[in-house]
């Protein structure tokens, strides 16, 4: 009605079902933030409730409010996916040079218009991806600690993308073209369960064999599976 009678539209709405949008980066590994409005004084187009997703190239999808307000939602979003981290953002006309201490940021409402919005920005990054190879006590190790670590396991499967680390405990089996593979697609972290014999045996029928970690982990006396699993994560988290 407000478009016959020649008025603005104040107020856009998203266009994108965030929830599905959501899950689909999440499926796909993609990182992105996700802004939600928790307080709006007028005057100001958003409103308590009001959610986005910014995504690293600058995109938002959703509404947090008008241009004044996304260009510094953009802005602060953006930094967060560096950090991972997760903080509150003020926009407000009380605020002169922009203001950060732990879990805040407030900045100068850039329109005449005024209004203060109080919005939190997530950062949501993708759990690290490690590939698991092998069915031996200690590969079920790795993957049973590293689900309680948070992480994305994948057992056996082809190396993707934003691989952090690749483990091989198959034993013996098949571990040179899991290495190389892992090697060639530059993976930070390779690590192979053997002994300091064995490992230098196979590696050296590997081309780039000097960055295996072999034996794999921390030198912490670990003698079951998930003793060397938990000394393996160690190392990955040391290293990342």
């Amino acid at each position: 009605m407000s478009e016959f009678l020649g008025m603005p539209t104040l107020r856009p709405q998203p266009v994108v079902d965030l929830e599905a949008r959501v899950a689909r980066l999440r499926s796909g590994r993609e990182p992105y933030v996700l802004a939600t409005v928790v307080r709006a004084q007028r005057p100001t187009s958003a409103k308590a409730g009001d959610r986005a997703l910014v995504l690293p190239d600058g995109t938002i999808e959703g509404f947090v409010g008008g241009i004044c307000a996304t260009d510094t939602v953009r802005a602060q979003s953006l930094r967060l996916l560096d950090t991972g981290q997760a903080t509150l953002l003020r926009i407000t006309p009380e605020a002169g040079a922009p203001h950060e201490e732990e879990g805040l940021v407030a900045v100068g409402q850039p329109c005449l218009s005024g209004g203060t919005l109080e919005i939190f920005l997530e950062a949501v990054l993708p759990p690290v991806l490690v590939n698991v190879y092998g069915d031996s006590p200690i590969a079920r190790a790795f993957a049973a600690v590293g689900k309680a670590l948070g992480y994305q396991i994948e057992s056996g499967a082809a190396i993707g993308p934003g691989t952090a680390a690749v483990l091989v405990a198959s034993h013996g089996v098949a571990e040179e073209p899991v290495l190389r593979d892992a090697l060639a697609k530059g993976v930070p972290y390779i690590g192979l369960i053997a002994s300091r014999r064995r490992g230098a045996a196979v590696l050296a029928q590997v081309e780039g064999g000097e960055r295996v970690h072999v034996p794999a982990g921390l030198d912490i006396g670990a003698r079951t599976p998930g003793e060397v699993a938990v000394s393996v994560y160690a190392e990955i988290i040391r290293l990342r």
